[in-house]
């Protein structure tokens, strides 16, 4: 299945992914907060709520279920189990499939958090006059492993995960003014310039989503990422999980607004 357009509305947004239309979220529904997915059983939940609140860059909580309940005050007509566009399915840290759809796994023991998006701020980034590559290239966001280690919370542990978008120059001070007042979508950058900063060797090749070709005079600069948890599973090894796949959010109803400081 393909759509011409990526869809205004959250709604009409999540109703293409639910039937089947699996691609990066990125420029879907521009104006509404997107939201990384984490799912766990309830015994590792006070472990990832724990993880968050020591770790609020990489991982922002918005909303946190109650168990069993694929529903969020985000989006009161979404299901969780349908309305991402991919999913990653996880079983002792390993990636074992990338489902669209996971009402199968879905069981009355499960938490579902709600995770901050960079995707969030890139209306307000465009709405400043700073391109997005990642948008204007049509590809999903680069995101590369750090050699930063978040604070440890339980059994979960496990390093900072990065997104990275090139910024003409003269502009890196606005993106970082623009996003630094979004502090529940990331916030501000973590590093601008030269990726041996966070220890990545090659831009060129991203650990999660696509390479992203700069512009002359583009700057690297690089944002705390949702899939900082995906990388404490791989790290952890819970016995069950379901995440968001990389660039595959859950489109809330949420105005970005809302988490705009002004």
């Amino acid at each position: 299945m393909t759509a011409t357009l990526p869809a205004a509305d959250p709604a009409a947004a999540r109703a293409h992914f639910r039937s089947g239309l699996a691609v990066p979220s990125s420029g879907w529904a521009p104006g509404h907060t997107q939201a990384n997915l984490v799912v766990l059983p309830r015994e590792w939940a006070y472990d990832m709520l724990l993880f968050g609140q020591r770790n609020p860059q990489p991982v922002p909580l918005l909303d946190v279920t109650d168990a069993g309940s694929y529903r969020t005050v985000l989006a009161p007509d979404a299901d969780l189990r349908t309305d991402l566009p991919r999913y990653r399915v996880w079983r002792d840290g390993e990636l074992v499939a990338e489902p669209t759809d996971v009402t199968d796994l879905w069981g009355p023991d499960l938490v579902a958090f709600l995770i901050g998006c960079s995707f969030s701020f890139e209306t307000a980034l465009l709405d400043a006059g700073v391109p997005v590559r990642n948008i204007e290239q049509g590809r999903n966001v680069s995101m590369y492993r750090t050699d930063r280690q978040c604070r440890p919370a339980g059994r979960l542990s496990g390093p900072l995960v990065v997104s990275m978008r090139p910024v003409p120059g003269h502009l890196v001070a606005t993106a970082v003014q623009v996003t630094g007042r979004m502090p529940q979508v990331h916030g501000a950058p973590v590093h601008v310039g030269s990726p041996g900063g966070l220890g990545i060797a090659d831009l060129a090749r991203p650990d999660f989503g696509d390479p992203v070709e700069p512009a002359d005079g583009d700057v690297p600069v690089f944002w705390a990422c949702g899939v900082t948890p995906q990388a404490a599973l791989m790290a952890s090894r819970p016995p069950f999980a379901i995440t968001h796949a990389p660039g595959h959010m859950f489109v809330t109803d949420v105005p970005d607004a809302v988490y705009r400081q002004l």
